[in-house]
């Protein structure tokens, strides 16, 4: 399978992100960038593009847009996903992650990692829902898709 080599970020418009965000970000780039497996279906008779893939997320007209081009900037694809199916999903993991990040400064271990087995189990969740809004538009796993709902939290809530 192919994969993103560069991924920017539109985030203009956006108020500026919190610092646990902003952390969040760069980490879910970093990894993303590090290993994910991400492709374009064949359309029609034409084979698959081979990638890697410039890949730009942003959020206009309360869509989320996925812009993809290849290594020289030529255009490949772009679609557009309606933010409605990601809205519970992505306020469900805020809200544990900021529970997680209180969690951290404060309460034992032990009560920190049932948070976190939550927080991973609602991020499973808008990886899963990632994934199905993709189908027939591009393939990739379940760590692609974890590390793309990320940046989907940090563009739809803008900080």
């Amino acid at each position: 399978m192919s994969r993103i080599g560069r991924i920017e970020i539109d985030d203009s418009g956006l108020p500026a992100p919190t610092p646990e965000v902003e952390q969040e970000r760069k980490v879910a780039i970093f990894d993303l960038l590090e290993q994910n497996a991400f492709a374009l279906p064949a359309r029609g008779e034409m084979p698959p593009p081979p990638g890697p893939f410039c890949l730009a997320l942003a959020i206009r007209d309360k869509r989320l847009v996925f812009d993809l081009a290849d290594e020289a900037g030529a255009p490949l694809a772009q679609f557009q996903l309606s933010l409605g199916p990601f809205r519970q999903v992505v306020k469900d993991y805020f809200q544990i992650c900021e529970s997680y990040f209180e969690a951290v400064k404060r309460l034992p271990p032990s009560q920190i990692e049932a948070i976190d087995m939550a927080r991973r189990g609602i991020h499973n969740e808008g990886a899963r829902v990632l994934i199905e809004r993709l189908d027939g538009k591009a393939e990739l796993d379940t760590d692609t898709a974890r590390r793309l709902f990320t940046l989907i939290c940090v563009l739809h809530f803008g900080g």
